[in-house]
């Protein structure tokens, strides 16, 4: 790190050893946060993790927000539903490849573990939790069942549901579009140089004990207003230990990879505009 400053700098000063850190962390703090700055949509942080048994240093990227993303006009809006589910589509199908984020599926498949031993429909739920949980008839009644989950979501969730982009207004396309290009930018990367790839067992080698955190990521896509109960169950875990809230992790054997570093760093915040944009935006009435 001290060698990219000082190459950044191109003039030589001496520092004391304790001069030269704080200098190498306000240049390098400086680059990020400018990069950082334009997001509103989520709080991140950059962490640089020192190696150790001959790993080379890495960063962290790091989402300290918690809780539901804001949806925007997707889910307050009064745009017509095909228009909402094609965006929420998108960002189901993307927002994965940067942010620590679940979706409906997940937690529909956390719930089916949790409360039906892996069952998805029914009556086959029904038995489960007669068998295993001992259930009554009368305490039965009283169970959410998969298709009582399923029936809560909005029509707006609904990947059928999603327009065709060719019967989506011009500026709602345009939206989709700049979402989607960001998104191939940002998954051609190769993984050694991408600083939003997140990689468990990389992870585990710079952060030890991070394991006992809940595997949960700490963002979803699921509105609070039809599934507080099962988001508060999934999420207990993170509550008590943590939630695995690392974006991405990044080694550094060599000062070039940390202009690669930045460079994927700048593709992957361009990717958020774009879904800050997406979620912002207000389409016309038809």
């Amino acid at each position: 790190m001290g060698r990219w400053v000082a190459a950044r700098e191109g003039t030589t000063r001496r520092y004391t050893r304790v001069g030269a850190r704080k200098r190498i962390e306000d240049v390098f703090n400086a680059a990020v946060l400018e990069i950082l700055a334009p997001i509103e949509l989520v709080d991140l942080r950059v962490a640089v993790l020192a190696g150790e048994n001959d790993n080379p240093p890495a960063i962290a990227l790091v989402c300290e927000s918690l809780g539901q993303l804001d949806l925007g006009w997707i889910e307050t809006g009064d745009a017509p539903v095909p228009w909402r589910a094609a965006a929420y589509a998108a960002l189901g199908e993307t927002l994965g490849t940067a942010l620590p984020v679940f979706g409906y599926q997940d937690l529909f498949d956390e719930i089916s573990m949790y409360y039906w031993d892996g069952e998805i429909d029914d009556e086959s739920a029904r038995q489960s939790l007669t068998a295993y949980h001992g259930l009554s008839a009368e305490e039965l009644a009283e169970q959410t069942l998969p298709s009582e989950m399923n029936a809560r979501r909005p029509d707006w969730m609904i990947g059928t549901n999603a327009a065709k982009a060719a019967s989506l207004p011009k500026t709602l396309r345009a939206a989709l579009r700049r979402l989607r290009d960001g998104h191939k930018a940002l998954d051609r990367l190769a993984s050694e140089r991408n600083a939003w790839h997140f990689d468990t067992d990389i992870l585990y080698e710079y952060v030890p004990g991070i394991e006992e955190c809940s595997s949960l990521p700490p963002l979803t896509l699921v509105p609070f207003e039809q599934f507080a109960r099962e988001l508060d169950d999934v999420a207990r875990h993170g509550m008590e230990m943590g939630f695995m809230d690392v974006c991405g992790i990044c080694p550094l054997p060599e000062v070039s990879r940390i202009d690669d570093w930045f460079e994927s760093l700048r593709l992957g915040v361009q990717f958020l505009l774009a879904a800050q944009h997406l979620v912002r935006f207000d389409p016309p009435n038809p």
